[in-house]
């Protein structure tokens, strides 16, 4: 995150984004079966698949999964949770695969979220 929003951005907002996104992802990790982690591990285990495609199948998996999210939920957030969750799930059932599942995850945030992490950095820092 500092990375990406420069030093500026204090701890203690990283730390109250996170909370909050956590206590999200442990509603959803609930709802998630394994039918669709499964799927995107063996996606992750095909070296075939070019970094490109694996990011779109997991966007696919997030944005499927995000559909049947309560409408009250602002989506990105939505999104942005269950591709976090979807990352643990993937590293939790095949541990050899964390680093290529990190990496797409940090590429389909960057790619498809990185506006609204960005708002909720500087919301919160307001």
């Amino acid at each position: 995150v500092l990375a990406v929003f420069g030093a500026e951005v204090n701890e203690e907002v990283i730390r109250l984004i996170a909370a909050q996104l956590a206590e999200i992802g442990d509603q959803f990790d609930k709802e998630i079966k394994a039918r669709v982690v499964n799927d995107l591990v063996q996606h992750f285990l095909n070296e075939n698949l070019s970094g490109e495609e694996i990011t779109r199948r997991m966007s696919e998996a997030v944005e499927g999964l995000a559909r049947a999210i309560p409408s009250d939920m602002e989506r990105e957030k939505a999104m942005l949770v269950l591709a976090m969750v979807l990352t643990k799930k993937i590293a939790n059932t095949m541990p050899s695969l964390l680093q290529r599942v990190f990496r797409t995850t940090v590429n389909y945030i960057s790619q498809q979220l990185h506006n609204y992490v960005a708002r909720m950095v500087s919301a919160v820092r307001q």
